[in-house]
């Protein structure tokens, strides 16, 4: 994948980059990369994050792994309430030992459609903290080509793009399995006596039907497995345990933020 002189009709998806721009030497050739031992808070606000499908098991261990809209895309859950993430922090810190989804480990750069060419191009966010002509690591060197950081960086968005089409095939494949349904993710305050109150629901979704995965025809089962799809499709299940842990989180935040206030 190269760089770019040209913007061309650039669409794609661009959650978290407000001011994305193609990369190329002329208008960024003096930009380098800050150094910040907290680099996240761009993603603090998000909520749900798209994940590729070799990332199930890493991310099952930290967050739930649901299926949202029409193209049933994955993503990790990260918090309850919009804009609200609760292992990013504003700082751009993380909480020890939990996995960081690669869409956002690729940023402050991705691959978007160039319309007008009919391929993808690497782009930059320019509005990006992570970027100044003040950086550390430069972009280009001095002949005006990528640096090996940028190369690495490329590498990086090019190894995601092909991720991203192995899990369009694995979600094309839970369709065509009929294997889909929507679920609830559900909380039981405790009333004032203790008893367990009113479940609420905290969230709907698309998720794996357990029911209609153990309904398959063994050797459907046996090419799930061969193809390593079931083993994902079990990360997946298993994952959603985590929906206790995001309300266990969210609520002792809560219980905690009133005293916060009194300080």
């Amino acid at each position: 994948m190269e760089t770019t002189q040209s913007a061309g009709g650039i669409t794609g998806n661009v959650l978290f980059y407000s001011t994305p721009e193609p990369l190329n030497r002329d208008q960024h050739g003096k930009l380098a990369l800050v150094h910040q031992d907290k680099p996240y808070a761009f993603a603090a606000a998000g909520t749900a994050v798209p994940l590729t499908v070799t990332e199930f098991g890493p991310a099952g261990l930290s967050y739930p792994i649901i299926f949202a809209g029409d193209e049933r895309t994955p993503l990790a859950v990260m918090g309850l309430n919009q804009g609200e993430n609760l292992f990013i922090h504003a700082d751009g810190s993380t909480e020890i030992g939990v996995y960081i989804p690669a869409y956002v480990r690729r940023y402050p750069f991705v691959l978007a459609n160039d319309d007008a060419q009919g391929r993808m191009i690497v782009c930059i966010d320019r509005a990006s903290s992570l970027l100044s002509e003040a950086g550390e690591t430069p972009l280009f060197d001095a002949k005006g080509e990528p640096t090996e950081y940028t190369q690495n960086c490329i590498k990086f968005c090019d190894d995601f793009e092909v991720e991203r089409r192995r899990t369009d095939s694995f979600v094309q494949l839970l369709k065509d399995n009929d294997l889909f349904e929507l679920k609830t993710a559900t909380y039981t305050p405790a009333g004032p006596d203790g008893q367990p109150g009113e479940p609420q629901t905290v969230a709907e979704y698309y998720g794996v039907s357990e029911e209609k995965l153990n309904a398959l025809p063994v050797e459907k089962l046996k090419e799930l497995q061969a193809s390593g799809a079931l083993a994902q499709i079990y990360a997946h299940l298993v994952s959603l345990v985590g929906w206790d842990r995001l309300i266990a989180i969210t609520m002792f935040r809560q219980s905690q933020a009133p005293a916060a206030n009194l300080n």
